[in-house]
């Protein structure tokens, strides 16, 4: 069975997460994912406050961006939450926007091999592992978690490009993919993520979860459509969808069959009721779907 979630986009300000992870919670939605978009809201700080808030819904990060953080600080982090949390966290780990990984001075030279450094030290520092690591961009000496998760932990990655969507399938355990991802961008993705499981001799589950733009009410579908066309979408693009549940729920089916684990609705950045949206993915769509 595919997962339905929200997003909770980092244009709100971080006080209105009480009340939409709350209703989140209270409504049956299975994943509320958060982003860590510069310079808004800390992923890991909200995530904590979300998941402290409920006691339910799976709270994710998608993504942390490697350039700005030390592997052994997402490590600790990602195992707290886990520790805190068992079962309920869903944290992601991508490349970051590079103009923002520009502005702070972080940006890596090969965005690639800092994430797959980063990927293969963080999935065995969460299985409690001991390390000795000279990377190109990772460098630890005799590091290992105190306070590991007490059970397994999937690693998530996010990825747009080719080359990215085959290495989450060789050294992460899921992959994200943008809402500028098509049901047959899906696919794609999938075939891709398989090709790099295969080069890497991976043979277990490889959840790969999708955001999808969505709006419903009056104005959804000029809300969608502009959102598209600032991102560069033309109107002929197979991306976003607005109108009412049935709409919604069909556009989720279509990804799921296409490949998808959990498909995220996506509100636009100017959504004028974020609870309601919530509200309208838990009740009104997720009754829709198998």
């Amino acid at each position: 069975m595919t997962e339905l979630g929200a997003v909770f986009r980092p244009q709100l300000p971080p006080e209105r997460l009480q009340a939409v992870a709350r209703l989140a919670d209270d409504a049956g939605l299975e994943q509320l994912w958060l982003w860590e978009d510069c310079f808004r809201e800390g992923g890991i700080s909200t995530a904590a406050a979300a998941l402290a808030w409920t006691e339910r819904v799976r709270v994710g990060v998608g993504l942390l961006p490697v350039p700005l953080r030390n592997v052994a600080i997402t490590a600790m982090e990602v195992a707290a939450l886990h520790r805190m949390f068992p079962g309920r966290p869903l944290v992601g780990v991508g490349h970051g926007v590079q103009e923002w990984m520009g502005q702070v001075g972080a940006r890596a030279e090969s965005p690639l091999t800092l994430l797959r450094e980063h990927l293969d030290a963080l999935r065995a520092l969460l299985r409690g592992e001991r390390l000795d690591v000279e990377g190109r961009y990772v460098k630890l000496d005799d590091v290992a978690l105190d306070w590991p998760p007490e059970s397994a932990v999937d690693v998530f990655a996010g990825a747009t490009g080719p080359r990215t969507m085959r290495l989450t399938g060789e050294a992460a355990d899921g992959t994200i993919l943008t809402s500028d991802t098509s049901p047959d961008g899906v696919r794609r993705a999938r075939q891709l993520i398989d090709e790099g499981r295969t080069a890497a001799g991976r043979t277990g589950p490889h959840q790969v979860v999708v955001y999808l733009l969505a709006g419903t009410g009056a104005d959804a579908a000029a809300r969608v459509r502009a959102e598209l066309a600032a991102r560069g979408q033309g109107a002929g693009a197979d991306v976003g969808v607005a109108g009412d549940a049935a709409a919604v729920a069909d556009a989720v089916r279509q990804y799921a069959a296409a490949g998808a684990d959990s498909v995220v609705l996506e509100p636009t950045g100017d959504e004028p009721d974020p609870e309601g949206f919530v509200r309208f993915a838990a009740e009104e769509v997720r009754p829709l779907l198998p």
